[in-house]
């Protein structure tokens, strides 16, 4: 292969070297795709397409491939693999050599030490080689501590050198920052990590101590006392020593007393004497913490006559004996300031002083609580005889009475249930013996109500008897009185009524329904006294027209004239709400309504009141001037 021919000129300004033969400059193109794969290849031919020869092969590496023949079947056999390569920072991570040492430090400014050792451990990290040092906390030493060097790579010299784990040893000193750590001892990993790397290890050295922090751990210095009372001897060994006693005050025999707990604390330092309150959640008592501060207290003053008595200070002149330990003693009293208090119970720490001071050692434990009494039963005062008994029982339950509850279901279920029984009066006087009374009982709300329906010329005055009222059975007791039920009115019946008794003799036709619907309520005696006398009115129905011995003529005409009536009103529309619309207004079933209002119902209900019957009916059945008694006048219309 030739090579091209130097330039004949020199490159000098003016002058050009290029070949005006070459005209092709671009480089070679050294990927191709066969197949869809992309192919790299190398290139034969540089710019401007002179061949390249270091890409090309010599002479002799042909000759070389021409006449090199394989020595195995597949080849030449691979090299291994080489070892894997495993950085420090993974081989030797969380890997820390510890070794104990200490350093010296001079004091200047005392008088007490003259220079200190401090005690430090330093660590060394194999993954980076970085040290640091560490000195121990000590409580209350006055001295920053902690942390002397933060963890870096400590320098050995002026020429850029640090320390390595090969320059660590026991017994060597180590100079950083101008402070001198002499080492005296390892820790196990480190000492087996030293050994397996050749380091042969020097002996272990002893840990100096501080002069100073020794002194202080000496015994105090022991000081004679003369023999006889010092305050300064008693202060200081007894400081902080107080016994603790558990009293009661119990003052129940006073108006508005009660039984208190209190702590009494007995100071040995000065002998001085604090009570303390025991406070209970919502016990009724102002939080005060302390009833009596703490103060010598007196056992026995004076008798000074003309010392006056409203002086609080007194001092030792007026005092013949204070309060000692000795006068606390468990299960006995005490009386401080005008109370006594009773100590039942104390502390561990005063049982164990009272029994090496005055071999007291069987100090009890005195259960005070007292048994809660079984619960008063409340019992209602008797009865005033004024109003309902009920109504009267609210003023003992609460402040402002309210009145008592309704069953209001019994009064929805039972609006508008009347009973009406007809009943004699049980009386000595000949006059009593034609009277006739109405019982009205009112099924929701269990009151009765009798009414005597008036008879021209009998000498009485009819009308309300008995308003709305609860009537108690007799003989039932005043607190919890037992009211008449609907069992207890029946045919043949006595109805004791405020002193008063009454012979039920008829019923109305509801009863008789509300009887035989509600049997399971009735007795036997109650159920047969009704049928039998509903045989009997059948039995008489034919011979109502004969006139009965010791009847009232007026009644049977009445009775006549209402039979008459209801022949000729048989199909009259206003039969089925009649009854109904005169109770309305009736609101005490008096059965007795105003003129007015009577006719104005009758008007209301198209009752014929202009026929010469009706007319006839109205006339005995007035009142007076302004009522009339609605009750025979319904059965006319609504029979």
């Amino acid at each position: 292969m030739m090579s091209n021919p130097e330039p004949s000129l020199p490159l000098l300004p003016g002058t050009s070297c290029a070949d005006p033969t070459k005209t092709d400059f671009h480089r070679s193109q050294t990927l191709s795709y066969t197949h869809g794969y992309a192919m790299a290849r190398r290139p034969t031919v540089g710019i401007g397409g002179d061949r390249l020869q270091v890409n090309q092969l010599s002479q002799a590496d042909l000759d070389e491939l021409a006449n090199k023949a394989p020595l195995l079947t597949y080849g030449e056999p691979k090299p291994a693999a080489p070892p894997e390569f495993i950085p420090a920072h993974v081989a030797f991570d969380k890997k820390v050599l510890k070794f104990d040492a200490y350093f010296q430090e001079d004091v200047s400014m005392s008088t007490d030490e003259h220079y200190r050792i401090r005690q430090v451990h330093i660590y060394y990290y194999l993954e980076d080689d970085s040290m640091s040092v560490m000195e121990p906390l000590v409580e209350n030493s006055g001295i920053p501590q902690g942390k002397l060097i933060k963890r870096q790579r400590l320098p050995k010299n002026d020429r850029g050198d640090h320390y390595h784990w090969k320059d660590l040893n026991r017994g060597i000193n180590i100079t950083v920052y101008g402070r001198t750590f002499h080492v005296v001892d390892c820790d196990g990993f480190t000492q087996e990590f030293l050994e397996s790397q050749g380091i042969e290890l020097n002996p272990p050295g002893k840990m100096a101590l501080d002069p100073y922090t020794e002194l202080r751990k000496r015994p105090l210095h022991q000081y004679v006392t003369p023999s006889d009372f010092d305050q300064l001897k008693q202060f200081l060994t007894f400081d902080k020593q107080v016994l603790r006693f558990y009293a009661i005050w119990d003052d129940t025999d006073s108006m508005f007393g009660e039984c208190r707990k209190y702590i009494i604390h007995y100071y040995l330092m000065d002998d001085t004497v604090e009570i303390r309150e025991i406070h209970e959640r919502n016990d009724g008592h102002d939080p005060f913490p302390v009833l009596m501060n703490r103060q010598r207290m007196p056992k026995i003053l004076v008798d000074a006559k003309n010392f006056p008595k409203c002086v609080l200070e007194i001092s030792d002149q007026e005092v013949l004996e204070w309060y000692t330990a000795k006068d606390f003693i468990v299960g006995k009293p005490l009386t401080i300031l005008g109370r006594t208090f009773f100590i039942y119970d104390c502390d561990p720490f005063t049982r164990h002083y009272y029994k090496e001071k005055f071999g007291i050692s069987d100090l009890p434990c005195i259960d005070v609580s007292k048994k809660e009494q079984p619960p008063v039963k409340q019992e209602l005062p008797p009865y005033n005889g004024f109003g309902p008994v009920e109504d009267s029982a609210q003023n003992c339950f609460v402040l402002i009475p309210k009145a008592p509850k309704k069953d209001i279901i019994k009064m929805l279920m039972n609006e508008n249930k009347v009973l009406r029984f007809l009943a004699s009066l049980e009386s000595p006087y000949p006059e009593d013996k034609d009277r006739r009374f109405v019982f009205s009982y009112f099924l929701a709300t269990d009151m009765i109500s009798i009414f005597e329906p008036p008879v021209r010329n009998s000498g009485i005055i009819g009308g309300k008897y008995l308003g709305r009222t609860k009537v108690a059975k007799p003989h039932s007791p005043p607190g919890n009185p037992i009211y008449y039920s609907p069992s207890d009115f029946f045919i043949g019946a006595v109805i004791d009524v405020f002193g008063h008794r009454f012979i039920i003799l008829d019923t109305d036709d509801y009863v008789l329904r509300y009887m035989e619907s509600n049997a399971a309520q009735y007795s036997p005696e109650a159920l047969l006294s009704i049928q039998n006398h509903v045989q009997k009115r059948e039995a008489s129905a034919p011979k109502l027209e004969k006139k009965a011995t010791g009847v009232d003529p007026s009644m049977q005409e009445l009775e006549a004239l209402i039979d008459r009536i209801q022949k000729q009103v048989k199909d009259h529309p206003c039969r089925d709400n009649i009854r109904e619309a005169f109770q309305v207004y009736d609101k005490e079933a008096t059965g007795f309504v105003d003129k007015e209002v009577f006719f104005k119902i009758c008007s209301t209900l198209s009752v014929p009141v202009d026929d010469s019957l009706t007319k006839e009916l109205i006339r005995m059945c007035s009142h007076g001037e302004d009522k009339i008694n609605y009750y025979n006048f319904v059965r006319a219309f609504s029979n």
